[in-house]
């Protein structure tokens, strides 16, 4: 924090030098703008490093209730965040659930109690650099890194060799995606996955249309990490609600569990970092695509059908040409890109119905 207030006091005196060499040569003047500029200097490097350094906002009661009930277990270092919960005694039946970006595994909250009726084992985690996993810096998140996590979750359970059914969001559908792929290669250590349900991701780069806010911290380049710690509750809030339908909108208390997880270990720090997945998904189409379209497990897919990010009819219409035999649930007109959350009963009665049709 010191080095970079001092930085910051060295740009402000460069400038004021500049300025100073702008204008005529006169004593009075030159003092007058030298005894402002120590005036803007004094008044804007604390009220700088006040915004820059601005704590994260505690957890409401429910978002730490779900800290307090989940536990945490070591990949390489690193400590990674999850739910398990026992459901249904004498089901052989297991649910893992692949969270969205930028959010964490607390987006199934509401679905969760649903689950654990059906399941006997519903398990969840943050994926690395989400909710209250770690999120190291610097460090080159991975589609491929998430995935290897969610494998060595399962081993750390004793699940390694249990059929798992995949149940994800957006991030989590690439995050699918891959652990498809490595299902398909007949790897050993691998999962062996019994089905797969999507939602709302944007499984097709060319149907996918990222926020404003994700293309320029994406593509920001030196700008990306300005970027990053200037965003606060206002700037999250205003470019995450038009996501979601119009009588569907998070609460205020809603949106701040959102983004005091984003916040958790300067999770905003590292969204740039994050935000990388979008340029793997195009590179790696043809392998987390052809996954998809070549395996022969049962898929289905989950659509809130006013999503913008994956709209309709254009998401919908290459899905169904690309995957003819996965199965679709179009869920009400308003529901949007956070359909777990929007309709959390329409989603719940929809995979319900997948799971039980084989």
């Amino acid at each position: 924090m010191a080095a970079g207030l001092f930085h910051y006091a060295q740009f402000l005196l460069l400038v004021r030098g500049r300025l100073e060499q702008m204008v005529p040569v006169k004593t009075g003047y030159r003092r007058r703008m030298r005894e402002w500029w120590v005036q803007v200097g004094l008044l804007a490097v604390p009220l700088l490093a006040a915004y820059l350094h601005i704590p994260p906002p505690q957890l409401s009661p429910a978002l730490h209730s779900w800290k307090t009930s989940g536990k945490f277990f070591t990949y390489k270092g690193l400590r990674i965040f999850y739910q398990d919960s026992v459901g249904v005694v004498g089901s052989p039946e297991i649910v893992v659930l692949l969270h969205g970006f930028p959010t964490s595994s607390y987006d199934w909250y509401k679905i969760w109690e649903g689950l654990t009726l059906r399941f006997h084992r519903v398990i969840a985690l943050d994926f690395l650099g989400f909710g209250f996993s770690d999120k190291p810096r610097p460090h080159q998140y991975s589609i491929f890194e998430q995935a290897s996590i969610v494998e060595s979750l399962l081993r750390h359970l004793g699940l390694q060799n249990r059929r798992i059914n995949l149940l994800s969001h957006d991030y989590g559908d690439i995050v699918a995606q891959e652990l498809l792929y490595r299902y398909k290669q007949n790897r050993s250590g691998r999962l062996t996955i019994k089905s797969l349900c999507l939602s709302n991701g944007g499984i097709f780069p060319e149907t996918h249309r990222p926020l404003l806010l994700q293309k320029l911290l994406k593509d920001g380049g030196v700008l990306s990490p300005i970027l990053t710690r200037l965003m606060n509750f206002f700037v999250f809030s205003r470019g995450l609600t038009p996501v979601f339908g119009p009588y569907t909108r998070p609460t205020e208390s809603e949106l701040w569990d959102m983004w005091a997880g984003i916040r958790n270990n300067d999770g905003n720090l590292v969204i740039d970092s994050l935000l990388q997945y979008i340029n793997q998904r195009k590179k790696f189409r043809r392998r987390w695509v052809g996954a998809l379209a070549s395996v022969t497990i049962p898929i289905h897919f989950i659509y809130g059908p006013l999503d913008p990010i994956n709209p309709y009819p254009e998401f919908l219409e290459l899905y169904r040409k690309t995957l003819p035999r996965s199965t679709v649930s179009i869920l009400d007109d308003h529901i949007s890109h956070y359909p777990q959350l929007e309709d959390p009963m329409g989603f719940l009665n929809a995979y319900m119905g997948f799971i039980n049709s084989f």
